[in-house]
């Protein structure tokens, strides 16, 4: 089996990596290439099969005849397992072996979705979605796990960078391709191909990574912390549920009860985790020791909480507001989201030269757009798409440079034995603070609406909204002084 990296553990992997040179204008060989290809393969899979099931909804509601509670919980069942089990899953891939547990994973996603794309009434569908959220638990976080530990130097960067386009590739292509599948009834099918797609692909991904991704394990782990998985789920459970589905519970009162629950327990973990130090920990407390890494912790988090806070405003703000229908609305994400690509893809070309300065360069360009979008908001009535074009692009390039290598720059001195429990951390925080932004549109932004919404009252409310992400993009700004200044070259 082929091997392409640097200094990848060959104390205590299958196969010794051989040392190539490396750097900003070094060719990443075929093998590379193509198992970087199937990792970032299993992320799009996952990742679009959350944005296809939203252009579906209507048609599931009413082919299966599924109420609105149904509705919601179709892409909320499948959040809460997947949040849940992401630390755990990145664990279990240290512990045995990071391209095993990804196939493993990817397998059972695969035959999930096989079950979803079957499914004859909305128990089946919600029991397959509920599978699927806990298959890509165990998928997901080998990906930036085996990216940090097989790559090295400019090439590291340039998979990292990948990485974030590849996010934003799905967030135009998502939304797109489900309007498609379903609109097109393929074999009349209605919108089971959405899920019946992931097969062929996921036996793809399952034939050529079982070849050519190369295979790590952590040097010291020895057995799973399964006091620390069980205390990580609670948490998780406790702090995730409220903020995924919560806020349809119209009970405040119980959601500061779920969330102050989940506190406590996390406090507990902490304290077992911190006991079990010298002892297989399921999260080695030493990982937040290095600045950078809590920092960019704190980054991933704050930017998931700005972006579950926005695009969940804007979504209501064009179609409220505005009085855009779906589609126009579309195609303001599409504007949104091609630039983020954009930004993505500069951020690859410069293969980690740039270090922290380059996210840095992307936070202010994103408080610029917003403060250009806010001062157009609030200055006239109706905005149509065309004028608010070039903020929109703008923000969303802003994005892609902090996307492109916040990954990369926040997990560059994590020891490669514990690549897998801060590549769980790190798409925990990214779960958990996007629903945390989507809660936080109750008190910051239907409070501002009152009881009866207008055009007049929508602005104005999104107006107050961007005040906020205007912030967060500050405080990311000055977190990112954590993040090392330069990449490239480093040791893998």
């Amino acid at each position: 089996m082929p091997s392409f990296a640097l200094d990848n553990e060959p104390e205590h992997t299958p196969e010794s990596p051989a040392r190539t040179p490396s750097g900003p204008a070094s060719k990443m060989p075929t093998p590379a290439t193509i198992a970087l290809t199937v990792l970032l393969t299993g992320e799009l899979m996952n990742i679009l099969d959350d944005s296809v099931v939203l252009t579906a909804i209507p048609t599931l509601q009413r082919t299966l005849d599924a109420g609105p509670a149904v509705v919601q919980w179709l892409t909320a069942s499948s959040a809460l397992t997947f949040a849940v089990g992401l630390i755990t899953g990145g664990r279990l891939g240290d512990l045995y072996g990071r391209r095993r547990v990804f196939l493993l994973g990817t397998a059972g996603f695969t035959a999930a979705s096989l079950l979803c794309g079957l499914a004859v009434d909305p128990a089946m569908l919600l029991a397959a979605r509920i599978l699927q959220g806990g298959a890509a638990a165990v998928m997901i976080p080998q990906v930036l796990a085996t990216l940090h530990v097989a790559f090295d130097g400019a090439r590291r960067s340039r998979a990292f960078g990948l990485y974030g386009a590849v996010l934003a590739t799905a967030n135009v292509a998502g939304p797109v391709l489900g309007g498609l599948l379903t609109e097109a009834d393929l074999f009349g099918l209605s919108w089971r191909p959405i899920f019946l797609i992931n097969v062929p692909v996921g036996l793809a991904v399952l034939l050529l990574g079982r070849r050519f991704i190369p295979e790590s394990t952590a040097a010291r782990a020895q057995r799973l912390d399964v006091a620390g998985v069980l205390l990580s789920a609670l948490a998780v459970v406790f702090i995730a549920f409220p903020l995924t589905a919560g806020g349809a519970q119209g009970r405040p009162l119980w959601i500061v009860a779920s969330l102050a629950t989940g506190l406590l327990t996390l406090g507990v973990f902490l304290i077992h985790q911190h006991r079990r130090a010298n002892d297989a920990p399921l999260v080695p407390l030493s990982l937040f020791k290095a600045c950078q890494f809590a920092g960019g912790l704190a980054v991933q988090l704050t930017m998931a909480v700005l972006c579950g806070l926005f695009f969940m405003t804007w979504s209501l703000y064009l179609q409220h507001g505005l009085g855009m229908s779906p589609f126009m609305a579309a195609l303001a994400f599409a504007l949104l989201a091609l630039g983020e690509l954009a930004g993505a893809m500069s951020a690859t070309k410069t293969a980690g030269r740039f270090g922290r300065r380059l996210p840095q360069t992307g936070a202010l360009i994103a408080l610029g757009a917003v403060a250009v979008y806010g001062i157009q908001t609030s200055g006239q009535a109706a905005v149509g798409l065309l004028a608010m074009a070039a903020p929109v692009a703008l923000l969303g390039f802003g994005f892609g440079l902090i996307a492109g290598p916040i990954a990369d720059l926040t997990l560059a001195k994590v020891p490669h034995e514990s690549a897998g429990s801060a590549s769980g951390l790190f798409n925990t925080a990214l779960q958990l603070g996007y629903g945390l932004g989507v809660t936080l549109t109750g008190p910051l932004f239907f409070s501002a609406l009152g009881d009866t919404a207008t055009g007049t009252l929508d602005r104005d409310a999104f107006t107050g909204v961007l005040w906020w992400v205007g912030g967060a993009l500050i405080v990311m700004w000055a977190l990112m002084f954590s993040l090392p200044a330069r990449t490239a070259g480093r040791p893998g």
